[in-house]
């Protein structure tokens, strides 16, 4: 399986981080998905699902950052366009990334269950983007908790692809 996320010289576009216009962010977040590439699911697939997080941001919050997880996507998609998380193109379900955690006081659906871009406050960091086959559907609702999603999925994970991606400070 593979999965692949445009990028200008490995950096991740402006429009979907940081550097995004200000009619691409909503309350002072990046907002706008990237569009993504799947290939090579195994032929026994019956989900997809994937996270997005950021490691690098351990020193910063004392905690990796979750930018946007996803289950339940359907096992023939192939494409993830732009905006997807935001305009439901695609049918999946997602969960809670990080600013729903207690510490940040946000309880809008529309930042805290879809994508919010990087924001490295500090330095470039590197994002990652993990994809994972399951042989099944995950008894997952909207606003589910990463936890909650490496709970369910063990042992129906068939293959997992990862890419990872630049955030300019």
């Amino acid at each position: 399986m593979k999965v692949s996320i445009p990028t200008e010289n490995g950096v991740l576009a402006a429009e979907y981080s940081k550097q995004a216009a200000p009619d691409q962010q909503y309350k002072g977040h990046p907002i706008m998905s990237f569009p993504i590439e799947i290939t090579a699911v195994p032929a026994e697939t019956q989900t997809l699902a994937f996270a997005f997080y950021d490691h690098d941001a351990i020193p910063v919050g004392g905690f990796t950052w979750i930018h946007w997880i996803a289950a339940n996507l359907p096992a023939e998609t192939t494409t993830i366009p732009a905006n997807a998380s935001q305009t439901g193109v695609v049918p999946m379900v997602q969960g809670n990334n990080s600013t729903a955690g207690k510490y940040t006081g946000e309880t809008d659906l529309k930042v805290t269950q879809h994508y919010v871009g990087p924001y490295p406050p500090n330095k470039d960091h590197e994002y990652t983007f993990t994809l994972y086959a399951l042989d099944t559907t995950l008894p997952l609702k909207p606003g589910y908790w990463l936890n909650n999603f490496y709970k369910v999925s063990a042992g129906h994970i068939l293959a997992t692809a990862e890419t990872t991606v630049i955030g300019k400070k």
